[in-house]
C-alpha cells in the first residue's frame, strides 16, 4: 500500500490551496496556542470550508479540554484528532465517549521503551515523532524494526529525506510540518517536492 502524506501545520488560505492541488491524505490544523502554527477555530472553520472534501483535517491539540473537542468535531471543523499531549487512557476514553472518530496518539521516540508504549496504545493510528513536534529532526528510525502496527512517521521530514524513510520503513503515512517551510511559512515548491517524492 502507498505511503500516505499529512501535510501539518497549515495556517492560510494560499496554504490550503496548495494542498487541494496535492491532494495529501491529511492536513494538520494546530489549535496548540504556543505553537507558532497556531490557527484559532474560527481560522480552522475558514480554512476547512476551503479544503477539498477528499482530504481529512487532522486537529492538532496538546492536555486541550475536551469539550472544544467536541465542539470542533461537531462543527465539522475536523475529521479526526491527534493527541501530542500528557493525554493519557483516561482521557482518550473520555475522547471515545464523545466521538467515532479517529485518534491518532503522537509519542515522542528516544528509545525502545517509546516503541513498546506506542504499541501499547488504544489510539486508532499512533505518531513517532521526535522532541516535542515540529522540530524538524529525526529521531534513530533502526527502532522503527520494532513497529508491528501501523504509524505516521514525523520528524526531520523533507523531500530528500522521506525517500529513505518511505523505501526502508513503509510507514503508513508520513507528517512534515517543518520541512516545507521557509522562513517560518509553509512553501509551496516545497510542499510540491514532498509530496513528489512520496509518490514516486
Amino acid at each position: 500500500m502507498m505511503t500516505q502524506i499529512k501535510l501539518c501545520g497549515l495556517t492560510r488560505p494560499c496554504d490550503i490551496e496548495i494542498a487541494n492541488a496535492l491532494m495529501p491524505e491529511y492536513i494538520g490544523l494546530v489549535f496548540y496556542k504556543n505553537s507558532r502554527r497556531y490557527v484559532s477555530c474560527s481560522q480552522a472553520r475558514t480554512l476547512k470550508k476551503m479544503l477539498h472534501p477528499n482530504i481529512a483535517a487532522v486537529g492538532v491539540f496538546v492536555d486541550e479540554e475536551i469539550e472544544t473537542i467536541r465542539t470542533l468535531l461537531e462543527d465539522g471543523v475536523i475529521d479526526m484528532v491527534q493527541l501530542h499531549g500528557r493525554e493519557d487512557q483516561a482521557y482518550m476514553e473520555r475522547l471515545r465517549k464523545i466521538t467515532d472518530k479517529p485518534l491518532i496518539k503522537a509519542f515522542r521516540v528516544d528509545g525502545k521503551a517509546d516503541i513498546v508504549k506506542a504499541e501499547a496504545s488504544t489510539a486508532d493510528y499512533v505518531l513517532l515523532d521526535s522532541g516535542s513536534g515540529g522540530t524538524g529532526t529525526s529521531f534513530d528510525w533502526n527502532l522503527l524494526s520494532q513497529m508491528k502496527r501501523p504509524y505516521f512517521l514525523a520528524g526531520g521530514m523533507n523531500a530528500e529525506t522521506v525517500r529513505e524513510a518511505v523505501d526502508s520503513w513503509h510507514p503508513y503515512a508520513v507528517d512534515v510540518s517543518s520541512g516545507i517551510e521557509t522562513n517560518g511559512y509553509k512553501d509551496a515548491d516545497k510542499m510540491r517536492a514532498f509530496v513528489e517524492a512520496v509518490r514516486n
